[in-house]
């Protein structure tokens, strides 16, 4: 997993002297947020209305509380953490706070998604920034994708390789996972990352993984694992998760219905 506590010396310095890809022109920071341990953006559904409580998605693995367990759903926890939010310059220009954990595993999928105590409409009104917009398709292999990390303050620009059937990393498998091609050499701190279209704007995965070791299955070193159970490593590779499922299991005034005939998260 990417989060900050993953970094080598050398890996952190590296990535200080900007040895990340080249990012698209229409994509830049706004509306991403750092976390204390990774990175985030504040988003919306495709059917969100200003006057909805903004939510915040990162990794199920970023939990101030740690790593859920694999089988686990945090779902409607109170919440207090707080996130830096970022302007398209990648400044630092407010800090948001939540109020719940709405939803959370590394089941299935590795993400979180929390309940900030303001709308879209008042984050717009009070400092210019509009909320990234989930997808509710699923992306296809050769689009082109910035993974926009606020932590580092950083865009990684390269394309979607292709997919993985399961991710299997340590105790926890993860379902129909985007490869990247290798220019998107993504580090600790770069988790929780939104994975953003360049050609749309809109947001098609959350960033979370990568091998670093040439290991196989163990943490920090997931392998592919294929329909009829080949295993696969890709040294090097990262990956992330798709996000078009959470648009399916939200219902009126962002609110979580896992409940929905289309919603497919796992349940707790």
């Amino acid at each position: 997993m990417l989060d900050v506590a993953d970094i080598a010396v050398g890996t952190a310095a590296a990535a200080v002297a900007g040895l990340t890809g080249p990012k698209a022109a229409a994509v830049d920071f706004a509306g991403t947020v750092s976390l204390s341990n990774c990175s985030g953006s504040v988003v919306r559904l495709p059917h969100s209305q200003d006057d909805d409580p903004a939510l915040v998605l990162t990794n199920g693995h970023c939990l101030e509380s740690g790593f859920p367990a694999a089988g686990e759903v945090l779902v409607d926890r109170a919440s207090s953490r707080s996130f830096g939010l970022l302007g398209s310059s990648g400044s630092r220009v407010a800090t948001l706070r939540a109020n719940r954990l709405v939803y959370a595993t590394m089941t299935d999928t590795d993400a979180a998604v929390y309940r900030l105590g303001t709308t879209y409409a008042r984050i717009r009104s009070a400092y210019g920034i509009d909320a990234l917009t989930l997808d509710d398709t699923r992306p296809a292999a050769g689009t082109a994708i910035s993974v926009v990390s606020g932590y580092w303050k950083r865009i990684y620009g390269c394309s979607v390789d292709g997919f993985a059937h399961r991710l299997k990393e340590g105790a926890w498998t993860w379902k129909d996972s985007v490869r990247y091609t290798p220019a998107c050499d993504t580090i600790g701190g770069t988790s929780g990352s939104p994975v953003v279209d360049d050609a749309t704007g809109k947001v098609v995965a959350v960033n979370n993984t990568g091998n670093e070791d040439g290991e196989r299955c163990t943490v920090n070193n997931p392998c592919e694992v294929d329909a009829d159970g080949t295993v696969t490593v890709r040294r090097g590779i990262n990956y992330a998760q798709q996000t078009h499922p959470f648009t399916d299991c939200f219902g009126a005034d962002g609110v979580l219905d896992l409940d929905a005939s289309a919603c497919t998260l796992p349940k707790p």
